[in-house]
């Protein structure tokens, strides 16, 4: 019986805890200017960005170290993207697209470290930034092109009638671009978490018999690490799509 409680007590697993903001010193009430958990890893990721970008580069060397080495290939990898999708107007807002990317590469990345948080697992993290992706973009469409940024409405490669009708689908998808653009990333990242989570309930339980929930935490870590990275791109290439049609707004 004592060995069946111990079991059972192992097995109470609880995934979601781990997205949990809890005050950082203690106590239980949290107000707007409580630190928390959250911002302590907000905090860790923007070191971390800063450590990489400015401090792994400073020396500035012909034959660059390994931090040098990485900031320069993602710094090239981003502007690149920047470029093809967007053209060579889209470079005027290239740190700000490569800031997002950072910023969400590094807080998906060290979200995988033990004991550590996932600030882009809550939509209060992501659903601003695709907020302030969704007020640049608009703003940049009406700053360049005025009235004729509605143009991006109406497809003039369709048939005339048509036109409203579709006219009517495009402003719809166009404001709900804050929400699918949040909740793609925050959902990916929850996810997965809380598989690995699940499984490492299983391993402990398991004891000295957890062949296959290690193997399957394994294999789950290694795909989270591919999907840490796969986000911050696919929230980075939507948000040149976004700009893309702010600076070329004609179907």
């Amino acid at each position: 019986m004592a060995v069946e409680a111990e079991v059972e007590s192992n097995l109470n697993i609880h995934p979601m805890e781990q997205f949990v903001i809890k005050p950082l010193f203690g106590g239980d009430t949290l107000n707007f200017y409580t630190p928390t958990n959250q911002t302590l890893w907000l905090g860790i990721a923007v070191l971390a960005i800063f450590a990489l970008l400015v401090l792994g580069v400073r020396g500035r060397a012909l034959v660059p170290s390994r931090s040098q080495s990485v900031a320069e290939m993602m710094y090239g990898f981003v502007r690149k993207m920047v470029e093809d999708i967007t053209g060579k107007q889209g470079l005027a807002y290239f740190p700000y697209i490569m800031t997002l990317f950072m910023f969400i590469l590094m807080s998906n990345l060290l979200g995988l470290l033990p004991y550590s948080f996932t600030t882009t697992s809550h939509i209060a993290v992501t659903g601003t930034l695709a907020l302030m992706v969704f007020l640049a973009v608009t703003v940049i469409g009406f700053a360049k092109h005025g009235i004729g940024f509605l143009k991006l409405f109406w497809v003039m490669s369709a048939p005339w009638w048509i036109r409203p009708i579709l006219a009517i689908i495009e402003v719809i998808s166009f404001f709900v671009r804050p929400a699918s653009h949040s909740i793609r990333l925050a959902g990916n990242m929850m996810a997965g978490h809380a598989v690995i989570k699940v499984f490492a309930g299983f391993a402990y339980a398991m004891g000295l018999g957890a062949v296959v929930p290690i193997f399957a935490i394994t294999a789950v870590f290694g795909l989270e690490l591919l999907v840490s990275a796969l986000q911050a791109y696919v929230f980075a290439i939507l948000t040149c799509v976004y700009l893309n049609d702010a600076l070329h707004p004609g179907h």
